[in-house]
């Protein structure tokens, strides 16, 4: 997958939003910051009827909920799976239409992408949609002013798997999420391979016991962002 392959490396303009800790400490809310006993767990770039449903199977037989940022362009293939999310108790987010680069689009290109990710993800799984989360993590000017008249917040994340990649496997998304992640941080994974390694999901899916176990063992409890306190401006 071409994401931003700068380690953890966030574009925002004008505000800067540059490394993970400077993220953290300057930017928490954008940054996923919450509950120190909470940790969040989101997937990006679903929904997807190959893969999704496993994820949503996994999750139930551990007893927990998380937040999907959904791409529209997927959802519009499937709709049904949307609404089967929201019946399972999962939050739903915005993660735009189309899963492009926000520095390769005009300010109104930006609006509509997002404002028409948003309003179909209302419409067809019946949640409104609070969050927003750019394709890349990549986030401009144009993206912000565009959640600011959309009613939406945006988040990104303390911590990844880099489950995207091709040489990625269950044990090294496992320690690569969980190397900086601690109370209060916010986990990216992903629960389809639209743009992804082919196959990717598989792994991340094997990886997700053990983060629910690790989560366990420190007494931090694994849920949605809606549960997280993220600090909403």
């Amino acid at each position: 997958m071409s994401h931003v392959d700068a380690g953890d490396v966030v574009l925002a303009v004008p505000v800067l939003a540059t490394l993970t800790p400077l993220r953290r400490a300057v930017l928490p809310d954008l940054a996923g910051i919450g509950a120190a006993g909470h940790v969040a767990l989101t997937f990006d770039d679903g929904p997807d009827r190959r893969s999704t449903p496993q994820f949503l199977d996994l999750l139930a037989e551990h007893g927990v909920r998380a937040t999907f940022f959904l791409l529209g362009s997927m959802l519009r293939q499937d709709p049904q799976l949307g609404r089967e999310l929201v019946a399972a108790g999962h939050e739903v987010a915005v993660h735009g239409f189309h899963h492009r680069m926000l520095l390769r689009r005009r300010a109104a290109a930006t609006h509509d992408d997002i404002e028409r990710a948003r309003d179909l993800v209302a419409t067809a799984t019946g949640a409104v949609p609070r969050w927003y989360r750019p394709p890349y993590g990549v986030l401009t000017t144009a993206g912000l002013r565009a959640c600011g008249r959309l009613g939406l917040s945006p988040v990104l994340w303390t911590a990844w798997g880099r489950d995207w990649e091709a040489g990625a496997t269950p044990d090294s998304i496992l320690r690569t999420v969980t190397r900086p992640l601690v109370g209060g941080g916010t986990v990216l994974l992903h629960d389809s391979d639209c743009t992804s390694a082919p196959g990717s999901w598989r792994r991340t899916l094997a990886a997700l016991p053990g983060l629910i176990a690790w989560a366990g063992e420190r007494r931090l409890t694994l849920g949605p962002l809606r549960e997280h306190a993220v600090v909403v401006r």
